[in-house]
């Protein structure tokens, strides 16, 4: 899965996400992920980490093999 697409799935669950996607080990298939969203405001990080999961469609551990992640509100 290609990290444009990533964030594009992302944007497209949460509209209002800031997106920043590194790969981590060249292969395509391990990514770091920074998603900041007003949305996220009052959410615990867990439920942040799971809009982002839901953002994602079901791919985490089939096609989206390793996806370190890291959210938060804008400041």
């Amino acid at each position: 899965m290609a990290a444009d697409e990533i964030a594009a799935l992302i944007r497209e669950g949460i509209p209002d996400a800031e997106v920043e996607i590194t790969d981590l080990a060249g292969d395509g298939d391990h990514y770091a992920a920074r998603v900041t969203a007003a949305s996220f405001a009052g959410m615990s990080r867990v439920k942040q980490h799971q809009a982002v999961y839901a953002a994602l469609g079901g791919r985490m551990g089939g096609v989206l093999h390793a996806l370190q992640l890291t959210t938060g509100v804008p400041k």
